[in-house]
């Protein structure tokens, strides 16, 4: 359904995106992730026909922006991370206004933008305006004005940004049962959580590249170890006993926390812990976790503070 090759755009002399390829299916959530300032608003960008790229393409269902910019862009719907809407219009307003911009005869523009109203629970609130919304009702209220003409893709730059748990998991209900009608969906977010929920392929890109993608089964395995287990012990273990340990594949030891990387918990635990018996230290606390996205995020693309 959409298909980005070799997108970039530089400003001067920094280069902002730099050849992003990447593509979503009907029905499918791709989850697009960075840190800050690695590109993702400026892809979204030029993917939504709002930025023109240097260099790359463009497609959504075959259409091109250069062959048919109107077709094209009435095959997207954009909810952007600053709030695009008129806090003085009514909420029904806001809707039809985004509407009409796409050219829906009026009787269609009425039926949908109340069918998009009752599908983010903001109904009874047609004829208040925003003004009066809370932060997680107004970020309902631009997923519906991006709704209103019925796109194909969806672009969704940090949807659920300030809002309540409880707003967030409504918002999750819409694009789930968007994703089940067979819409595309790009999601970027800074939350990890979100992606592991909601993609069923991610993207990862820093510095304007892509720098892994894939499902998250597939990230996990950029990752040496898949488990970790933690010790928390008095005095200093054999570290190289640990290292010889089949299936430990990383071995750390700090403010008297040993944490070990292991292939498979249950195969190697027990040869851990009686390793770290046999050297005579006093265990305190054990824990186990498993890796997640977060770990393959910060493997890829560092632990340092970007701002």
């Amino acid at each position: 359904m959409l298909e980005a090759q070799g997108l970039r755009k530089a400003y001067g002399e920094r280069v902002a995106v730099a050849g992003v390829s990447l593509s979503a299916r009907a029905g499918e959530v791709l989850g697009l992730l960075g840190p800050n300032g690695a590109g993702k608003s400026t892809t979204v960008g030029m993917i939504a026909g709002l930025t023109n790229p240097d260099a790359g393409s463009v497609t959504v269902g075959g259409s091109t922006l250069a062959a048919d910019e109107f077709g094209y862009k009435r095959r997207i719907g954009l909810v952007p991370q600053d709030l695009a809407l008129f806090e003085d219009l009514p909420a029904l307003a806001n809707i039809e206004l985004f509407g009409a911009l796409y050219d829906l005869p009026k009787a269609t523009l009425k039926k949908r933008a109340m069918a998009v109203l009752e599908m983010v629970g903001l109904a009874d609130r047609a004829r208040d305006q925003p003004a009066t919304f809370s932060g997680g009702m107004k970020r309902r209220l631009n997923i519906a004005c991006a709704l209103v003409h019925d796109p194909d893709v969806l672009l969704l730059d940090e949807p659920t940004a300030g809002v309540d748990p409880q707003s967030r998991n409504a918002i999750f209900d819409n694009l789930e049962a968007l994703k089940r009608a067979g819409k595309a969906l790009v999601y970027t977010t800074h939350y990890m959580e979100e992606a592991e929920r909601l993609a069923d392929r991610i993207v990862i890109i820093d510095h304007g590249k892509v720098v892994a993608s894939g499902t998250l089964a597939e990230l996990l395995r950029v990752l040496p170890a898949a488990q970790t287990l933690a010790i928390d012990i008095e005095g200093t273990p054999e570290l190289a006993a640990l290292h010889r340990i089949e299936g430990v594949k990383q071995v750390a030891f700090e403010a008297g926390t040993l944490t070990i990387g292991l292939d498979d918990l249950t195969r190697s635990a027990s040869a851990v812990l009686q390793a770290v018996a046999a050297s005579g230290v006093a265990v305190r606390h054990l824990s186990s976790g498993r890796a997640n996205l977060e770990d393959v995020f910060l493997a890829l693309t560092g632990r340092q503070l970007r701002d």
